[in-house]
């Protein structure tokens, strides 16, 4: 393990049960609260995303943790910013799609034009689980007209399938804390 990912570890709580029994919540606060450990974590990822998928058009992030990262993430490879938000809360016109949450249905939606027509996107988000949010992302992303270079997530939970769905899209960019808990 290397010094990036040991601070990292040390800066995420785990939660018991919670948002609902069964449920082991990764509390990020720490990292946020650390803004040379935020900037350490967007400098690695952004450089692994060029390392492995070429160039990049957009980074699209889903709320709202992803965002944390997702906007450093864009400024560091100098493209922009798409935010992928929950339903009712963009203005606009939008593309809406339903997907399966670890613990129950959600829909996210994407304003309309917001993604480079061709582009290719970087979609991140904080934990990778099922997959379920990136992947409902990377549908909002084809609807647009984009196209999905990658993901990148900053911890993965081992067991729960989601690196095998999302790799039925696009490549997984290595996640800072892999296979964990």
């Amino acid at each position: 393990m290397n010094d990036l990912e040991l601070r990292c570890q040390r800066a995420i709580r785990w939660v018991p049960n919670f948002p609902q029994p069964g449920i082991q919540f990764a509390d990020l606060s720490g990292l946020w609260g650390d803004p040379a450990l935020g900037e350490a974590i967007e400098q690695a990822m952004a450089s692994w995303a060029r390392e492995i998928l070429g160039p990049i058009d957009a980074v699209v992030a889903v709320e709202s943790r992803g965002f944390f990262l997702g906007v450093g993430l864009a400024r560091v490879l100098k493209v922009p910013f798409v935010a992928v938000r929950k339903a009712g809360k963009l203005p606009g016109p939008v593309v809406q799609v339903n997907y399966a949450l670890e613990y129950g249905e959600g829909r996210l939606e994407l304003q309309v034009g917001s993604i480079p027509f061709g582009g290719r996107v970087l979609i991140h988000d904080d934990v990778l689980a099922t997959g379920g949010t990136a992947c409902a992302a990377a549908e909002l992303v084809r609807l647009e007209g984009g196209r999905v270079a990658g993901f990148a997530f900053l911890l993965e939970i081992s067991g729960l399938g989601g690196r095998a769905n999302c790799e039925k899209v696009a490549p997984v960019v290595r996640p800072l804390l892999p296979s964990t808990r």
